[in-house]
């Protein structure tokens, strides 16, 4: 009779710097594919439509001009402050470099109306001719 001599088998091993490595990858490709939403530096309670629409992905951008609560003018992404002589003199410029500019207003529920106007005649005079206002979809 011939006995068969097993061989012990070690038990699995876990291979933990393989894991770390699967892990970072994970994290890495987590954090590149991630779209970050820009945050506005104004809190703005925008009005109400009926008809907001969100803006296409292949528009450009247009130029924005924030009005807040208390009335003060703020232009393009950094919201830089600025009089109404100075957005005056900001729109002309952009408007020579781009002849098809196009012009947002972001503008609190209970800004002046008074500085509404005084932006929307900026860019008449300055010959813009597309002036959008943001808004919020009614209900939301």
């Amino acid at each position: 009779m011939r006995f068969h001599i097993r061989k012990r088998r070690q038990p699995p091993a876990v291979i933990v710097v393989a894991l770390i490595d699967v892990l970072i990858v994970l994290v890495i490709f987590l954090i590149v594919t991630t779209t970050f939403k820009q945050q506005p530096s104004l809190r703005l309670a925008l009005p109400e439509s009926t008809q907001a629409q969100k803006t296409g992905a292949n528009e450009a951008a247009p130029l924005v001009v924030s009005v807040d609560k208390q009335g003060n003018l703020r232009v393009g992404p950094q919201a830089t402050p600025v009089t109404v002589e100075q957005l005056r003199r900001e729109l002309a410029a952009q408007s020579d470099k781009n002849p098809e500019l196009k012009m947002a207003i972001s503008a609190d529920t209970e800004a002046p109306f008074g500085q509404i106007v005084k932006v929307m005649d900026a860019a008449k005079e300055t010959k813009i001719k597309t002036v959008n206002a943001f808004t919020k979809e009614a209900g939301k």
